[in-house]
């Protein structure tokens, strides 16, 4: 007996047809559901993630591998990958005077990182660090005693200072008078009015507060603190009679009578501290790595000699490497003895 060749409706194309049909559509949602899965792991990871350890740093910020500054966000979402940059320098002097200063140096950072470059004049410390926490702000020059405030409270990742091509950096807290003044030493200070700058400056404020009760004098019980708004107002308020003394950074110092802004035959240092690390350059936490590392590149290709910026700084020729653990071991030890906490409120008065 043979067999009966199938009819076209006997043969079974259309079920296998929609068999396969079925196979390839749960195939192809297969394919996107792991897809999807893919593309929030990072985000579903970030979520789940608890925070092992944060110091000081405000609860924004977390510090899992414990450098003391705030680690990149783990949700790569939360990066930040600005067509413009915006920089601000310390506002410890005529900010036009400095954003002039800066123009070379914001040049050849455009050129490095292919962004455009605009320059923020902060008044104050506290607007400069308000501007990074909030995200107005991506990289930045802060002053030493403002750098752990902006370190915890803003995201700030200080990485550079000015210095020399063997490393050297630093600055010194500087006790200075009216040349004609008949106070030559420390104790002379007593019952006098003294300037400090701003609460968080470092040699304005708290070395002078950390350091002098040493030597026998208490700023604000052995003499009367004032708070002069910054370093040059404290430097010519002692030339022109204003204060009986002042606290500054050498640096500023040195500065503005290279300028012929203030003459020193006017003024008198009667006490020195040892050096502090200078401004701190850096860029706020949740930046994108590969913008980060080419913002580093830029401060660390740049040369600052023959340029404004390095006849304004003369002591350095170069930007070279820190790290805030290391390098303001000193300032965080000095603002723990004067019992500082990071917030807002004791940025500046």
């Amino acid at each position: 007996m043979h067999a009966r060749p199938l009819s076209q409706n006997d043969r079974p194309m259309p079920v296998l047809t929609g068999m396969l049909r079925s196979i390839g559509l749960l195939a192809a949602l297969l394919m996107v559901t792991v897809a999807f899965m893919a593309s929030t792991a990072p985000r579903a990871q970030a979520e789940g993630h608890k925070c092992s350890y944060r110091g000081d740093l405000a609860k924004r910020y977390c510090d899992d591998n414990r450098d003391l500054v705030a680690d990149l966000p783990l949700d790569s979402s939360e990066w930040v990958n600005p067509d413009t940059l915006v920089f601000s320098y310390v506002p410890v002097e005529d900010p036009a005077l400095y954003r002039g200063m800066f123009k070379p140096f914001l040049k050849h950072l455009e050129n490095v990182t292919g962004k455009n470059v605009r320059y923020f004049s902060a008044q104050s410390y506290a607007a400069q660090i308000e501007a990074m926490r909030s995200g107005r702000l991506h990289v930045a020059g802060l002053s030493t005693g403002s750098t752990p405030f902006g370190v915890n409270l803003a995201g700030f990742k200080p990485f550079a200072v000015m210095g020399t091509n063997q490393g050297e950096y630093g600055y010194k807290m500087q006790i200075i008078v009216p040349d004609e003044s008949p106070i030559t030493s420390l104790q002379d200070l007593k019952g006098k009015t003294v300037a400090h700058t701003e609460q968080a400056s470092n040699s304005g404020n708290q070395a002078p507060r950390a350091l002098l009760p040493q030597h026998g004098e208490v700023p604000g019980e052995d003499y009367e603190v004032v708070y002069s708004g910054g370093h040059d107002r404290s430097i010519l308020g002692v030339a022109n009679g204003d204060y009986a003394a002042a606290a500054v950074a050498s640096s500023v110092l040195e500065r503005m009578a290279d300028r012929g802004a203030v003459d020193m035959e006017e003024i008198r240092i009667i006490h020195e501290s040892r050096a502090f690390p200078t401004t701190a350059f850096g860029y706020a936490h949740n930046l994108h790595p590969r913008l980060t590392r080419l913002i580093q590149k830029a401060f660390f290709t740049f040369e600052l000699q023959g340029t404004k910026l390095g006849k304004e700084f003369s002591e350095a020729d170069r930007f070279v490497p820190i790290t805030y653990k290391n390098s303001w071991q000193v300032i965080r030890t000095i603002q723990e003895q004067n019992n500082v906490t990071y917030t807002k409120e004791n940025i500046s008065e």
